[in-house]
This record gives structure tokens, sequence and C-alpha cells, in this order.
């Protein structure tokens, strides 16, 4: 599907929705100053729109809280099902996202959808920051792999620039687009039944899909558009870094299954034969530059890329397994 990127919708007058998805109480602290944040924006939004995943607890919390913001409970279940319910409720012509568990700089906004000036820009992603909530930045994790926690991560532009697709802590969509493709996904994404049970996904294959529908469309990172993402103590152990690269991967097996390899994996090859090499080298050299932690991320950035590629051949597997599946039980049902 090819939708012409000079149709009208893509030319209204810029009003913003601010959109806000969160599952969880654990997350209140933060979710209250984000939502305040939101409201300091030098630019401020039409709306702001906080939509509860299936949560009656944070649900009726939220609703006393936050008077002057439009709670909604989600009208499915999980992230991209959140993400719709907020499209249909918002009355801007750009939808801003931000994590419940992110804070917005007062620039934020103003920063985020200044692109969308320029009427071929159908979406930007801004750059999270990491905010340990511990205070203690793990000396072994490596900055390329900081989308593990939810971060901008070494290998991404420093300057505005085309990317494939926007980082869903901090991103902003023409609502056109999004309602002409049909949406996020419902199939990715994490849902509040099992939050760490897919590697995500939803945000990358929608930018996928809107490049394929609008071709002559800009898709930009805006580094200078930035928010604090909380990273909590269990973020930063091991344990989480490996589970969340292999769900990745297997987020990654299952997208290539729905747009196919080419543009599933377009980013990560480029991520992976040249960001990744060079952030082994830097450890090594500053291990011989005097600090022991250079070869700790050396070594995470290559566990990392073998946890990252096993759930990718494990999801590969997997789809191909019940592909054959469904094709015998289609076979059995036609004897």
């Amino acid at each position: 599907m090819t939708i012409a990127t000079d149709q009208p919708s893509l030319r209204q007058a810029t009003t913003v929705s601010v959109v806000v998805c969160a599952y969880s109480l654990e997350r209140w602290d933060v979710l209250c100053e984000g939502i305040a944040a939101v409201g300091k924006q030098t630019v401020p939004p039409l709306e702001t729109i906080l939509v509860i995943d299936n949560n009656p607890e944070l649900l009726a919390r939220a609703e006393s809280a936050f008077p002057s913001v439009k709670v909604r409970a989600n009208s499915g279940r999980g992230s991209s099902e959140a993400k719709n319910t907020a499209m249909r409720e918002a009355a801007g012509t750009i939808l801003a996202f931000l994590d419940d568990d992110a804070v917005a700089a007062e620039d934020w906004l103003e920063k985020l959808t200044g692109p969308f000036d320029d009427p071929e820009v159908i979406g930007t992603s801004g750059n999270p920051l990491p905010r340990w909530k511990d205070g203690v930045k793990p000396t072994w994790l490596p900055v390329e792999f900081y989308w593990t926690i939810g971060c901008g991560y070494r290998g991404l532009p420093l300057t505005t620039t085309p990317i494939r697709n926007p980082i869903g802590a901090s991103m902003a969509l023409k609502k056109s687009v999004v309602e002409a493709i049909g949406g996020f996904s419902p199939g990715l994404g994490p849902n509040m039944d099992a939050p760490r049970a897919h590697g995500g996904g939803e945000e990358t294959e929608l930018g996928i899909r809107a490049a394929r529908a609008f071709p002559a469309g800009k898709l930009l990172h805006v580094p200078a558009a930035v928010v604090d993402h909380e990273v909590p103590a269990g973020r930063t152990r091991f344990s989480y870094f490996r589970e969340r690269c292999w769900l990745e991967g297997r987020a990654k097996a299952v997208l290539s299954e729905m747009v196919g390899i080419g543009d599933g994996l377009s980013s990560e090859r480029s991520y992976t034969l040249k960001t990744l090499p060079t952030g082994v080298l830097r450890g090594v050299v500053d291990t011989l530059g005097g600090d022991p932690s250079g070869l700790q991320r050396a070594g995470a950035i290559v566990a990392g890329l073998a946890f990252t590629t096993a759930g990718y051949l494990w999801g590969r597997l997997v789809a191909r397994l019940t592909r054959r599946s469904a094709r015998h039980r289609s076979d059995d049902s036609g004897r």
C-alpha cells in the first residue's frame, strides 16, 4: 500500500496530543513526575491522554490525581492496543508518545515536533537518556546496548537524521499517518499480563509500514528532544540484559515474518557490522588505558550479540515449525 504524501491530511494545522500508556502502580511516582513535566512544556500540547492497560486500581487513582488529563482505559490489552486507544481519543494532528517511566525536558515537545513544519515529515524520535534510579551507572553495560534499558544508544545519529523507526519512550507521529496504516499491530509490544514476554518491536514495525505507505515521508531522529528515562536497579543486572537481548532477537524474528528480512533487519546490519566491532575495540583500548571495566563492556557486546542472535534464530525456527504445522493441518482437513 502506497499513500501519496501530498494528500490534505498531511498538511493540517499542527496540534499535539501527548500520549502516555501505563500499566503498573510501581511506576506511580515517576508517572506523576512525567505528567507534571508535560504541563510545563515551552510549547504546551493541546491535551494529554493517559491510557491505563487493564489495571482498575491504577485507573481509579489516575482519574482522581489528574483531573486535567484525559484518562482512559485500554480498549484492548497491551502496549500496541493502548496506543491505538489513544489514537482514537486524540484531537491533535500529531501524537507525541512518552513512556510512563520517562520525564521530559521542558523543551522536549518543542524540539520533537519542530520538524513537522516540513510537510514531508511523518514522524520523529527523541533521545531518552538513562536516569539511574539508584544513582549508580553500571560500568559493565556498554552504551551500544542502552537499547536494552529503553534509552538512546551508541550507533544512533548525533544530528537530526532520517531513521527507520522511532524509539517508543519518546516519539511523535502524524495521526493521519497512523490512522491510514491501521495503527499499531496488536501482536507486538509488551502487555500487563507479561510485560517482559515480548521484546517489543511495535514501533519498528509501524515505522516500516509507514515508510512503505508514504515513500516520500520522512521519519527523523531528533537528539535534542530529551527525556530522562528511569532505569531501576533490576534492569542493570546481567540476567536482565541477557533476557532482554534474547527477547529482542525473538521480536526481530516476528518482525521479519511480518515485513520481510530485508526491511526487518535493515538497521541491524550496519549496527552489527560497524557499531559493535568498534565498541569491542573501544572496550579493549579502555582496558589498556587503565579502565578494567572496558574489558567487561567488550565482553558484554559479544555476549549481547550472541544472545540476540540466538533469540532471532529460535524465533525463526518456531515460525517455520508453526507454518509447517499449519500446512499439515490444512492438508489433513482437505482430505
